[in-house]
Parts: structure tokens; sequence; C-alpha cells
């Protein structure tokens, strides 16, 4: 089984912050953020997240769940990957001599995690292991996941749950135009 890279568990976990299914959202309020951040060992200073950095982590997630969608077939809305790629923009990063990635230096503490998750997607996406990162093709699910096939061509979190689900669906609608 091939093991996702440190930074696809990192936007893995940031990206299922949000349970369609459940109807819930960790990082729905600066507090639930900021809990959500030193539970991961990304914050360090007290407190909640300012307001406008949460929605900058909301947009960032929003854009990114997108993105995770395209990889398995959905068409991404173009304004939320716009508000991800505004909130990466203004989040640089330094790359060391050792061509290590790293947030520039004087970021507010709560932006550094920003900054770490550009990192983490950026060397995703450099590295081609983006697509492997997909949210569940099932639309009541969305459940962001790390595809292990070899082709890259799984499209449910879970094929006994989700799979399952779509086609039950599939076949129940061809059985219904064929009466």
């Amino acid at each position: 089984m091939l093991e996702p890279p440190a930074g696809a568990v990192l936007v893995e976990a940031f990206a299922n912050t949000v349970d369609v299914e459940e109807g819930s959202d960790e990082i729905a309020t600066p507090d639930g953020l900021a809990d959500w951040l030193r539970g991961r060992g990304l914050l360090d200073a007290p407190g909640p997240v300012p307001d406008g950095i949460h929605r900058d982590y909301l947009a960032l997630r929003a854009g990114l769940r997108e993105e995770l969608g395209a990889h398995v077939g959905d068409v991404p809305d173009p304004a939320l990957l716009a508000g991800a790629d505004r909130v990466l923009a203004g989040h640089p990063v330094r790359v060391t001599a050792h061509g290590v990635l790293t947030p520039v230096t004087g970021l507010p503490p709560q932006r550094e995690p920003l900054a770490r998750l550009a990192i983490a997607w950026s060397e995703l996406v450099a590295t081609g292991d983006a697509a492997r990162l997909k949210r569940c093709a099932e639309h009541t699910c969305g459940w962001a996941f790390w595809d292990v096939s070899k082709n890259r061509s799984r499209r449910w979190c879970s094929m006994r749950v989700c799979g399952n689900r779509n086609k039950s669906r599939a076949y129940a609608s061809r059985q219904r135009r064929a009466t």
C-alpha cells in the first residue's frame, strides 16, 4: 500500500475538517480553528484566530476541496479556486539552500500554519502526488482520501459504502429506464 507523504496527511486532515454527511465543521469558528491547529502542533499562540485570518483558512479549505473534487471528475467552482489562490498568494514561502520550503519569517503566528499548508500543497503538486488526494465522488459524503490504487483511478473514499451507494443508484436508474 502506498503511504501518503506528511504533506498529504496534513492537507487531507484540513480538507476533512468539514463533514458533509454529519453537517459538522471543526473549524467553523475562530476558536475551533485555533483548537484544530493546536491539536496538530501547528499553532502555539494563545486565544482564537482573528476573524480575517479565519476567513482565509475557510477560503483555502473550500478551494482545496474543489481541486480535490476535480481529481474525480467534478467541475470545480472557479470562484472558490480563485479564493484559495488569493490566500496562497498572500503566504509566500522561501527556499533554503538545501531546497527545503519554509514559511517566510515575520508571519503572524496564526498565519504560519497557512504557509505550512501552502508548502504541503505545493510539494504534492510538484511531485504529482496531488492527483492521489481526492474528494469522494459520492456528493453526500465528500470525504477527502488518499488514492492507493496503482493507476490512481479510485473515485470513492470507501467502495463498501460510497461506491456501493453510487453503483446501487446507477443500477436502479438503469432498471427504471428499462421498464
